[in-house]
């Protein structure tokens, strides 16, 4: 039997959802509260320097799934880009993530057992870290935690790391060889023509309102649907009636340069504490189009959230797990009837990829359901 579904959301989640669905021979209309549909993968083309903005900052797509591959494939054909960033840190600039080229630049090592005896020099010994600082002190050192990590961690989260979780440096990864991909993922790749085209596909013959809050009218849309799919903020569904979630947010300030190349590469990360930004991204370098005299550089500044303000990173800290343990509890009375899902709904960080399997999985389960 059909069901009319409400899809809140026009990013990954809200988008394979809606195609799967429909694809099933369900009803489904997606409200979007932007002027676009994408959700932070939105990007807008520049004609000007001949590339595509990624308006929420850097998206590269990446996976180990041939399944998710194969499955966004579908709606796009992928560049060869590979993420390869430079990290900035006073008047010096490194390779990253780190690996042996780095090591050298920061060291002058020039083996990998050259490198390891060193680090293992600057290493502070402690078998059970409580913080971020700490661990890093005891896994890596004082000199590569101070260079590459300390400024940028605190422009990052607005807290000292002494003050952060360890586990948020436990993905810090050191690699003894000369490998300078940022990613280990068999697959990784820019979308030819910009994330937003495949949007439009996925989304294609499927009904979406853009600029709809669906706070404004909650309990009507609810009556309306057979089944909801929510991708915002879970604590908003629930009126926050628990306390809010903390989050980091982000703010772009981009910029058309009459220079054919700003800074070589796409992404370069600025780890003094001085520096304001955290990021800049050269745009062209994503597409690898190098047409034109003029380039988008785009500068990304972490700010402190408010309610109204744009979501991005969910801050991991017990009290607000706690807090999110509730809501889930809350979201799970409602199973049946409405589904959460995406980095919002489900308040933890995803990328692409697992978003996209996320979504996948909710949608068969759903359509097995129903059957």
């Amino acid at each position: 039997m059909s069901k009319r579904v409400l899809i809140i959301g026009s990013g990954f989640f809200g988008a394979v959802s809606a195609r799967e669905l429909t694809n099933a021979g369900h009803q489904c209309q997606v409200i979007e509260k932007r002027d676009h549909i994408g959700g932070n993968c939105y990007t807008r083309y520049s004609p000007e320097a001949d590339s595509h903005q990624h308006v929420y900052g850097a998206h590269i797509f990446h996976t180990n799934s041939e399944k998710i591959w194969s499955y966004i494939n579908q709606y796009a054909a992928f560049n060869n880009y590979v993420n390869r960033v430079k990290a900035a840190h006073g008047d010096r600039l490194y390779s990253f993530p780190i690996n042996l080229l780095t090591l050298h630049q920061l060291f002058g090592v020039r083996t990998p057992q050259e490198a390891k005896a060193r680090i293992a020099e600057d290493c502070i010994p402690n078998a059970n870290p409580k913080n971020m600082e700490e661990y890093c002190l005891a896994t890596f050192g004082r000199s590569i935690y101070e260079t590459f990590f300390y400024g940028y961690s605190r422009k990052q989260w607005n807290r000292d790391p002494k003050e952060l979780p360890a586990a948020i440096a436990r993905r810090v990864l050191i690699r003894f060889n000369f490998d300078d991909n940022y990613f280990a993922d068999r697959y990784q790749g820019i979308p030819i023509g910009g994330y937003t085209a495949i949007f439009q596909k996925l989304l294609d013959g499927i009904p979406v309102e853009l600029q709809t809050d669906f706070f404004a009218d909650q309990e009507a849309w609810l009556r309306k649907y057979d089944h909801v799919i929510f991708t915002g903020p879970i604590d908003a569904y629930f009126k926050r009636q628990f306390g809010a979630l903390e989050y980091r947010s982000l703010r772009w300030d981009t910029e058309l340069l009459d220079t054919p190349d700003a800074q070589g590469c796409a992404v370069v990360n600025h780890t003094s504490a001085d520096i304001p930004y955290t990021r800049t991204y050269e745009h062209k370098h994503f597409d690898l189009n190098y047409t034109r005299d003029q380039t988008l550089l785009t500068k990304e500044y972490p700010i402190d959230w408010k309610p109204g303000g744009l979501e991005v990173y969910p801050v991991n800290t017990d009290e607000n797990q706690a807090l999110y343990a509730k809501y889930s509890a809350a979201a799970n009375e409602l199973e049946g009837k409405v589904t959460f899902g995406g980095r919002l709904g489900s308040y933890r960080y995803y990328d692409m990829h697992q978003v996209i399997g996320a979504a996948l999985k909710t949608a068969s389960d759903l359509i097995d359901s129903w059957r």
